[in-house]
């Protein structure tokens, strides 16, 4: 019986190969108060690239929510999603502990999936309709 060549890894069309959900994901503000000198004792080069070594992360412009910079907002996954999950908005989030504990909770699958630290829960908020209306019009960058 004749030996047919392989077809090459990089030919195979998406169709075909099984597709992920969406994982849960970070995203960190990073626009006119967050990320920038207006939030002193931060490095948040350091935040930002520190939680991209270990979660996805997409960077937003403005939120809308600069009351509450540095924000970083956890969506749940596409499968947490699914089953109720909601993103939750952290605020004020300042200190290398909170992003060592945003890191560790979606790991653990975050939104719907595990709990919310206690810790983290302290940074949490509500935003405005218009906030939330906002960062779901935001591209990537």
């Amino acid at each position: 019986m004749p030996v047919l060549p392989s077809r090459p890894a990089s030919r195979t069309s998406s169709a075909s190969a099984p597709t992920e959900p969406a994982p849960c994901r970070v995203v960190v503000c990073r626009d006119c108060c967050c990320g920038t000198p207006k939030v002193t004792g931060v490095d948040h080069a350091q935040q930002t690239a520190r939680l991209a070594e270990n979660v996805p992360v997409r960077v937003s412009d403005c939120l809308d929510v600069c009351e509450h910079a540095n924000v970083i907002v956890v969506q749940p996954s596409a499968t947490a999603r699914a089953s109720g999950a909601r993103p939750v908005w952290l605020g004020l989030v300042n200190d290398p502990d909170a992003t060592e504990d945003i890191i560790t909770w979606v790991r653990a699958g975050g939104p719907g999936v595990a709990p919310c630290p206690d810790v983290l829960a302290l940074y949490t908020f509500t935003p405005p309709r218009a906030a939330r209306d906002t960062a779901r019009l935001k591209p990537e960058r």
